[in-house]
């Protein structure tokens, strides 16, 4: 006697046309989470598995470019941090601004690094993205207990830094920031596809952007000595981040709202279009890539 087979059960996995280029996969997402994390596992493990120090390299790439950038621009080229003692400005300077390079350069190669397994299984390619953004918050964590330490030592030895109200809004700076560096990442990623020197202008394109973003120096400082090119500093959304996270851990500078509003705008805004193009580029880069 044959069984009848039960039509109302769900089904497993449906496929339908994906028309929707701003999706971002969130379902899709949640139910490849444990690939999420085994990707997490991947950028943190194999990044410094075969290297002598290891993970010591997290440690040692801030503090000795804070070193560096003391002399050079605090002691040689005379940049006045204030109160806060010059090492400790630009450590806090380098530590958040390092997240964002971090993972701006690892996602922008996103699918040429990752073709071979895209072109094999499909899973939801904005995964291997925000597995970088994940990752490196790791890698923040741990080079901002390298600014924790510093801030305790400058503190007991009585300089006057300070925290404020506004502190405890600094991890919401920090996941602007990567949402931005996604953004950021997914659109040049996508370009990289079709044209490969784009690739070649990643680096070049971050160290000029760090100096225009007021990493090693005051947005009041730009002001006042170039007038006339402060306005690209204004409009860099990083600066305001730069300098938003020096007030926040320093009390040095100052906070402006108005200047927050145009960064979040900026990041939404980059981010929907990164989302847009990732999503249409996924579709046909294999042809490309």
């Amino acid at each position: 006697m044959n069984k009848s087979k039960d039509v109302s059960a769900p089904w497993l996995f449906e496929i339908t046309p994906k028309n929707n280029f701003f999706s971002l996969h969130i379902k899709e997402v949640w139910q490849y989470r444990d690939l999420l994390f085994l990707f997490v596992k991947r950028d943190i493990v194999t990044v410094y598995k075969q290297t002598v120090l290891g993970p010591l390299w997290y440690l040692i790439q801030p503090l000795l470019t804070s070193i560096i950038f003391t002399i050079l621009f605090n002691n040689i080229a005379g940049i006045d941090t204030g109160s806060v003692p010059p090492f400790l400005f630009n450590l806090a300077g380098i530590t958040v601004w390092n997240y964002f390079t971090s993972c701006l350069t690892a996602t922008s190669d996103t699918f040429r690094a990752n073709a071979g397994i895209f072109g094999k299984v499909y899973f939801p390619r904005i995964i291997t993205p925000l597995s970088i953004v994940i990752s490196n918050l790791i890698k923040f964590g741990i080079q901002f207990l390298i600014f924790i330490t510093s801030y305790i030592y400058y503190y007991s030895q009585g300089a006057v830094i300070s925290l404020n109200a506004v502190t405890v809004f600094f991890p919401l700076l920090v996941v602007l920031m990567g949402v931005l560096a996604l953004g950021l990442g997914m659109l040049i990623s996508s370009l990289v596809t079709k044209y490969r020197d784009f690739s070649n202008l990643i680096n070049f394109g971050v160290q000029l952007l760090m100096y225009l973003s007021a990493v090693v120096y005051p947005m009041a400082l730009i002001k006042d000595k170039l007038p006339n090119y402060g306005w690209i500093v204004q409009y860099n959304p990083l600066a305001y981040i730069i300098e938003t996270s020096r007030y926040m851990l320093l009390s040095i500078g100052d906070i402006s709202f108005y200047g927050l509003l145009y960064t979040f705008i900026i990041t939404v805004i980059i981010f929907f279009s990164g989302l847009l193009v990732f999503n249409k580029t996924e579709k046909s880069f294999i042809d490309t890539v």
